[in-house]
């Protein structure tokens, strides 16, 4: 576990934006990743997709941190998408039930296009398709 934890904003539109994580969000680095989160949705982009691909452990601190940033979205009327979760935190998402309150994509690409890894659309944010 580390004290740093890198964040890099990509804005794919004018209502999305996708937050690559890179790092441990963990006691230490969890109110990094809700205040720069929950910025961006303040600044009038309540779509966020969550790039966790360089993730390398998530705590309970951090879990509630994705708690938090997902109400941001919905208080803003938007939603938040996980995309590129690790094998090695997949589990973590599942058993904790956050699956169930965001959506899961394999890729960025999947997430921003509103598609599930089997191809279904996710409702999440008002239907499918982007955001946008």
């Amino acid at each position: 576990m580390t004290d740093t934890l890198q964040l890099t904003v990509r804005y794919a539109g004018d209502r999305t934006a996708v937050v690559s994580v890179a790092g441990d969000v963990d006691l230490h680095t969890a109110s990094t990743l809700r205040e720069r989160a929950v910025a961006v949705v303040a600044e009038g982009v309540p779509h966020l997709v969550l790039d966790l691909a360089e993730v390398d452990f998530v705590d309970s601190t951090g879990l509630s941190s994705l708690i938090s940033v997902l109400q941001a979205t919905q208080a803003a009327d938007g939603s938040l998408r996980l995309a590129d979760v690790p094998d090695r935190l997949i589990r973590m998402v599942t058993m904790t039930g956050i699956s169930q309150l965001m959506p899961v994509h394999t890729t960025v690409a999947d997430a921003l296009a509103g598609q599930h890894a089997d191809g279904t659309p996710d409702r999440v944010g008002g239907g499918g398709g982007t955001p946008d």
